[in-house]
């Protein structure tokens, strides 16, 4: 059975950049600062694209914020992805708020199954795929994984993490807790956030860059939408981290004890 597969993107800042805060803690210095696809969100789309060579269907990119952000969209669309959703927002944007906007383009493009990376590198929040579960009333899975051991290096580039029954009208995830593997047995539609392990993406190829500049990519209003656009989470400054001490020498393994468990306080 074809699938109809919305995938979400953010842009989030290179890793690799080094970030500053400005003097007055109202955010960061964007200058110098290099942007890219959030990495879950990338093993995301590698992952619908793979469902789809698979299975059949369309992917469909989605992303939320500035002008900017259309970037990511078209790396996506490099990737294979068919086509883009950028909803226009330049405000402040927190999990419960992206999930609102989220839910309104599912009811648009009514996917057979939303992707999301488990969480995004900038604010490590982890909960936009959990409300939009909640928001949309679908099953949901997290943190999906998979076992490497379970197929040939080759496969591996190919074989989709995410199984799809023969009927087309369930999904079998495995997923990572606390104690080990979990799997979970979803009806469709359904929300799948996935974890680092489930696949390596791809690289863009050229022919994928150039045809990625003909492919779709459709812009709307975040406001034209009806969601609620109010964060409920308010961030009042930031502030760097202290920086790190030296470390220090110790004669023996005595003046370490000492030093563990009277000045450091950990023993």
């Amino acid at each position: 059975m074809a699938l109809k597969i919305l995938v979400t993107v953010k842009r989030v800042e290179d890793p690799e950049s080094k970030i500053r805060v400005k003097p007055d803690g109202s955010g960061i210095v964007t200058d110098g600062v290099n942007y890219k696809m959030n990495p879950f969100d990338e093993i995301a789309v590698e992952e619908g694209l793979r469902l789809k060579e698979a299975h059949g269907g369309e992917v469909v990119v989605v992303s939320i914020g500035g002008e900017k952000s259309a970037t990511e969209i078209r790396a996506a669309l490099a990737m294979g992805a068919d086509r883009g959703v950028l909803v226009r927002h330049d405000g402040p944007l927190d999990p419960v708020v992206v999930s609102a906007i989220l839910a309104k383009v599912t009811e648009l493009e009514k996917p057979d199954l939303i992707l999301l990376g488990k969480q995004s590198i900038d604010d490590d929040q982890n909960q936009a795929g959990q409300y939009l579960a909640a928001r949309l009333g679908l099953p949901q899975g997290t943190f999906a994984s998979k076992t490497e051991s379970l197929e040939s290096e080759a496969e591996q580039k190919k074989v989709p993490g995410l199984k799809l029954a023969a009927d087309g009208k369930r999904l079998e995830v495995l997923r990572e807790i606390d104690g080990g593997l979990e799997t979970l047995d979803l009806s469709l539609p359904a929300v799948v956030t996935v974890d680092l392990r489930l696949n390596k993406p791809r690289f863009a190829s050229l022919p994928g860059i150039m045809k990625a500049k003909k492919k779709e990519l459709k812009e709307l209003q975040a406001a034209s939408l009806g969601a609620d656009l109010t964060p409920k989470v308010v961030v009042r400054a930031l502030a760097s981290p202290p920086a790190r001490k030296g470390g220090l020498k110790v004669a023996d393994v005595e003046e370490l004890w000492k030093k563990l468990h009277e000045e450091a306080k950990v023993l």
